[in-house]
């Protein structure tokens, strides 16, 4: 074969077998031999994958300034967010004034929503019930105190607040105060345990439980302007203004003993500051049984030991309390639960002092060669016939509550410095809704002087006219005794109880004008005393009788 012949025949080969490369599809096309050069057709096969990086994106820079006041997001990365960041502040969203604080969203948007120039977590409301943003570090972590983690709240219908809660479902109405609700015990056996509960979480008179376990402080204050309307004179004379009460309080747990309680009572008003009730509780088992060390005042009535805050007709019923209650130095106290589900319960105590107290928590004086050691013993028990009670309970309405029937009975001997006596006293308390009903009887048999029977009752009722707004309480007693018929003249001041007959009633409107911190309280009270304690020659008391009619506008701040 010729050379040319040879040449076209190759040329014609080779055409041949690139049209049938060019006539196969991308997948049916085979991979290049190492080596070869690639294709020129792009749509042949995929790219080659180098094992270069590939560069990131560019990224444009933050803006200048936060576009977006209420996305949450930190807009220009300069670690303000939202209502914190300067740029913010003219934006509509984060202008103060005009909504409350009362839930996650208000009390973590850098605005004082409600305008009274606390800022989120620092506004009291931010530690109300439901709030979680604002338990953090600077509030404390959750402490033994806390067994159980609080379960979600259910849903509230109509009117209903979260107060409305507290004894429902599967909740018992047992853990209502600042004692139950610290001492690391399901005391109503409900299955919740202290903050827990629904009565130490919703009810507003606990303040354990709002968002800090550690040390909290107490203040009522009172301004109360009143008039005598046995004044003899014009209104001038009749007409007072002044502060009436301001009393502080700090009470928590004692620093490394789980489960236990402290209370420091001081009153701020008057001439000087007196320290006037202490108490101390540590658990000595894990049943709730407790061991007390007060300082003295806590006897068989429940008068000496509910906070001014909580008294529905603002000052206590001395005349319950004179006669019966007269201080010692310390007392020492023990009690708890008799039954599992804490239906039946038991206190009992021992207290002593010397010479007569003062008031104030460790004062006593000896006047008079009063020298005599004094000293008392006693037990009370307790009986929820309905529900649960207990002695701190406060007797004042703020919201609905369930039903409860309980009665406290107890005795006990005293040895006073002059006078021996043993004493009884009873306590009855029905709670239906907005009604409240509380009657109490105290008497003794004063063995000393011929005093004999000394005896003292009252029934005080409250009705919740507007739950959360308006509450009425009125009560009315009486103080009856024999005289003293040879007890000596020259004895010091209240060494003896008065023992003038009294009839005492009185009625109290109260308003909540800010939840339960703002009241509002007009009170009437009028008082009958006969033999008022003008002592004739002959050691006997003249016939007399005074009486005492007072009318009191009362402004407080309790919280």
């Amino acid at each position: 074969m010729s050379a040319r012949l040879r040449a076209t025949t190759t040329l014609a080969l080779l055409m041949g077998f690139s049209g049938i490369a060019s006539a196969q599809t991308e997948d049916e096309a085979p991979p290049p031999a190492d080596g070869a050069a690639a294709p020129e057709s792009a749509e042949a096969i995929e790219p080659v994958v180098t094992s270069q990086p590939v560069p990131p994106p560019r990224q444009s820079a933050p803006p200048s300034n936060e576009r977006m006041c209420e996305d949450g997001m930190d807009d220009d990365a300069d670690g303000l967010t939202d209502c914190a960041d300067a740029d913010c502040f003219e934006h509509p969203s984060c202008m103060f004034g005009g909504a409350e604080e009362r839930n996650d969203q208000r009390c973590s948007d850098w605005v004082d929503n409600d305008g009274d120039g606390l800022l989120d977590c620092e506004d009291p409301d931010c530690n109300g019930p439901g709030i979680t943003v604002c338990h953090g570090s600077a509030q404390g972590s959750d402490g033994p105190e806390r067994l159980h983690t609080p379960e979600a709240v259910p849903a509230l219908e109509g009117d209903q607040s979260v107060e409305s809660l507290i004894g429902t479902g599967s909740d018992e109405n047992g853990e209502r105060n600042d004692y139950m609700c610290s001492d690391g015990v399901d005391n109503d056996g409900d299955g919740r345990v202290d903050c827990a509960d629904f009565g130490c979480r919703f009810d507003p008179q606990v303040s354990v439980c709002t968002g800090s376990p550690g040390f909290r402080f107490s203040v009522v204050a009172g301004i109360a302007a009143s008039y005598d309307l046995e004044a003899d004179t014009d209104w001038r004379t009749g007409a007072d203004v002044e502060f009436e009460r301001l009393q502080v309080r700090v009470l928590g747990p004692i620093p490394y003993i789980s489960n236990s309680f402290f209370l420091l009572s001081m009153q701020l008003e008057g001439t000087s500051p007196r320290l006037t009730f202490a108490n101390f509780q540590v658990p000595i088992s894990d049943r709730g049984h407790y061991l007390t060390v007060n300082s003295g005042s806590g006897g068989l009535s429940t008068g000496f030991i509910v906070s001014q805050a909580k008294l529905p007709l603002l000052d206590r019923t001395f005349y319950m309390l004179n006669a019966f209650e007269q201080g010692n130095g310390a007392q020492i106290e023990q009690g708890g639960p008799l039954t599992p589900n804490g239906r039946l319960n038991y206190r009992v105590f021992v207290a002593g002092g010397k010479g007569l107290r003062t008031g104030n928590v460790g004062g006593r004086r000896t006047e008079g060669g009063l020298n005599n050691f004094a000293w008392a013993a006693g037990a009370q028990f307790g009986v929820d016939i309905i529900g649960h009670f207990n002695r701190f309970d406060s007797p004042m309405l703020y919201s609905r509550v369930p039903t409860t029937l309980a009665v406290l009975v107890g005795g006990k001997y005293d040895q006073q410095p002059l006078e021996r006596y043993p004493a009884a006293n009873a306590l009855l308390v029905f709670n239906h809704s907005i009604f409240q009903l509380r009657a109490e009887n105290y008497f003794k048999w004063a063995i000393d002087f011929g005093g004999g029977l000394q005896n003292a009752w009252n029934v005080q009722a409250g009705v919740l006219l507007w739950p959360e707004h308006i509450y009425l309480a009125a009560d009315v007693g009486m103080f009856m005794a024999d005289p003293y018929t040879n007890a000596p003249l020259d004895v010091p001041t209240n060494a003896l109880p008065r023992v003038n007959d009294i009839f005492r009633f009185r009625v109290a409107l109260h308003y909540y004008w800010y939840r339960n911190i703002g009241l509002i309280a007009l009170l009437y009270d009028e008082r009958h005393e006969e033999n008022p304690g003008v002592a004739s020659e002959g050691g006997l008391f003249e016939e007399n009788e005074q009486l005492e009619r007072e009318i009191r506008l009362e402004v407080q701040f309790r919280f």
